[in-house]
């Protein structure tokens, strides 16, 4: 019972830090929304205002990546919640989400292709791709 509380507290504690990052993911899209608004307002579309896009959904996609550690965890833990067998043989223990993400961490051209395939997750990509898509074609529009 003492281990099955022990899963219960670190599944609640990350779940919490799941929905953080949730948010602080729409703030990185609200922030590409009001960077382009402002280029656009002031008259000040770039290449450096899309390359500015670029680095938010770069950062938008190493963020979300950094959130999918935690869902890994997360999934583990509800399968040990609710596996009668793995309580009853104690073979889990609670608090292991660090030492787990080291044992498959990855390093150089595979985090690299964790952070490009987060960036083009339909969730993430939608409102950048929306966003340099609007600047790229803006002076076609008006040109």
């Amino acid at each position: 019972m003492i281990e099955k509380f022990g899963l219960q507290s670190e599944w609640s504690l990350l779940q919490n830090q799941y929905d953080s990052y949730e948010k602080f993911s729409l703030l990185i899209k609200l922030v590409s929304i009001g960077l382009l608004s402002a280029a656009y307002l002031w008259s000040a579309l770039s290449s450096f205002v899309f390359c500015l896009l670029l680095v938010l959904w770069l950062q938008d996609a190493i963020w979300k990546t950094f959130q999918s550690r935690i869902e890994i965890r997360l999934l583990q833990l509800e399968g040990y919640l609710s596996s009668e067998e793995s309580q009853r043989l104690n073979q889990d223990k609670a608090c292991q989400f660090n030492s787990e993400f080291m044992q498959n961490r990855y390093t150089g051209m595979d985090l690299i292709r964790e952070y490009l395939k987060q960036a083009v997750r339909p969730t993430i990509a939608f409102p950048h791709i929306i966003l340099c898509l609007l600047l790229i074609t803006e002076p076609l529009l008006n040109g």
